[in-house]
C-alpha cells in the first residue's frame, strides 16, 4: 500500500462559540486523486484551512510525511511541498500573469527550470501565454482560476490541494479546470478536491469522504460512491447513475 502523506485526526475547529469542524479523521495516500464534497456550510474549506495552517486547529492532529504540522505556517508547509490553491482564487491582481508565475516559484532558486515550468504552464493552458503581460485583475473568473492552479503547480508541490476549482465557472470552463486536475493527477501529483460538483468529482477520484454540519459522515472509492443511492439523494440528485 502507498505511504500516507496527509493523516488528519480528531480536528476540531471552531468559530467564536460554532463549532465548525467536529472531530473528524481523514487521510490521504501518495498517488492518490481524494475528494471531500459536501453542502455548503459542511465545513470543507474550514478544514483545507487548518490543514495549510490558515486556520488553528482546536484540537486533533494534522500529519504530513509522518510528522506533526499543527500550527505551522502556510510558508514553511509550501516549502515541503504541500500548496493549496484557495476558494476565490486570490491571485495578484496587480501584478502580470507572468509574475503571478514567478511568484508561485519563490521558494525555488533554479532559473532555469523555473522558466521551463512557466512554459509547461504556458502549454496546460495557452490562453495565459497570449495575455501574459496582461494584469491578473483584468482576466475572467475562469483565466483567473486557470492561473491560481498554475502558481501552485510553480512550486512543485507533493500534494495539491483545490478548494472549488470550478465554482462560478462557465460549463466549457469546468470541463478544461477538471481535464487539468486529471493531468496533474496523472502525472504524479497527490491531489485533495473540495468540490461542490460532487458527480464530476466522484467520476476523477480515487476516494472519497462526505462532509455533512462538520462531521465525515462516509467515505468510499469514489466510482462506488457514485452508485450508493445516498449520495445519489443527497448531492447528485436525479439519473446519478448514468
Amino acid at each position: 500500500m502507498a505511504q500516507t502523506l496527509l493523516k488528519v485526526t480528531g480536528l476540531k475547529v471552531s468559530y467564536g462559540g460554532i463549532k465548525a469542524v467536529k472531530g473528524i479523521d481523514l487521510e490521504v495516500r501518495e498517488g492518490e486523486l481524494v475528494t471531500l464534497i459536501g453542502s455548503n456550510g459542511a465545513g470543507k474549506t474550514t478544514t483545507m484551512k487548518a490543514i495549510t495552517g490558515m486556520l488553528a486547529a482546536e484540537a486533533g492532529e494534522i500529519e504530513y510525511l509522518g510528522k506533526s504540522i499543527k500550527g505551522k505556517g502556510s510558508w514553511d508547509l509550501l516549502k515541503d511541498g504541500l500548496a493549496m490553491v484557495p476558494e476565490g482564487r486570490g491571485v495578484f491582481t496587480r501584478m502580470t500573469i507572468t509574475e503571478n508565475l514567478l511568484m508561485g516559484a519563490y521558494i525555488r532558486s533554479d532559473k532555469a527550470g523555473i522558466e521551463a515550468d512557466i512554459e509547461r504552464m504556458f502549454s496546460i493552458f495557452p490562453r495565459l501565454k497570449e495575455r501574459k503581460d496582461q494584469l491578473a485583475g483584468t482576466m475572467s473568473g475562469g483565466e483567473q482560476q486557470m492561473l491560481a492552479m498554475c502558481r501552485a503547480l510553480m512550486s512543485q508541490p507533493k500534494v495539491l490541494l483545490l478548494d472549488e476549482p470550478s465554482m462560478g465557472l462557465s460549463p466549457i470552463m469546468v470541463d478544461k479546470i477538471f481535464e487539468v486536475v486529471k493531468d496533474v493527477y496523472a502525472q504524479g501529483v497527490t491531489v485533495v478536491l473540495v468540490e461542490q460538483n460532487a458527480r464530476r468529482a466522484l467520476q476523477i477520484a480515487d476516494r472519497g469522504y462526505v462532509m455533512d454540519s462538520g462531521e465525515i459522515t462516509m467515505t468510499g472509492e469514489g466510482k462506488a460512491m457514485l452508485d450508493d443511492p445516498k449520495v445519489q439523494a443527497a448531492y447528485l440528485g436525479e439519473g446519478a447513475a448514468a
